[in-house]
């Protein structure tokens, strides 16, 4: 239920820093530029550009942070039953292969090959 909230909560801060960075505009043409330059009046300098960019760039800065510490939360939060493997593990019946007992020796044949054993016989003849 946790998990499922923040992932939730996830989703609506990553719409809201996208939309925020979209605002932001590189040399002044964004939201920042447009409200000051286009609205004459009390309005323009009430809302000026220099506000606008750093409310959006703190704003940036916040959601970005938060984003950060609800993903690093969201992988503590995972339900993690007792079931190992994956779901398609499970689902078709796979068991998990017991693990390997090191202290028996092994049935395989050793890696490298053994040289024949002298007979005592002499190969230069």
């Amino acid at each position: 239920m946790l998990y499922t909230l923040s992932i939730v909560l996830i989703a609506i801060i990553c719409v809201v820093l996208i939309i925020v960075i979209l605002l932001q505009s590189g040399q002044g043409g964004g939201l920042s530029g447009g409200m000051a330059g286009n609205v004459g009046g009390g309005a323009g300098n009430m809302v000026g550009a220099r506000r606008t960019a750093d409310f959006l760039s703190k704003s940036t800065s916040v959601l970005g942070g938060v984003f950060l510490f609800l993903c690093l939360m969201a992988n503590f939060l995972i339900d993690q039953g007792p079931e190992q493997g994956s779901v398609i593990q499970r689902s078709t019946g796979f068991e998990q292969p017991a693990p390997p007992d090191f202290d028996q020796p092994s049935e395989s044949a050793p890696a490298i090959p053994q040289l024949p054993e002298d007979n005592g016989s002499d190969n230069n003849e």
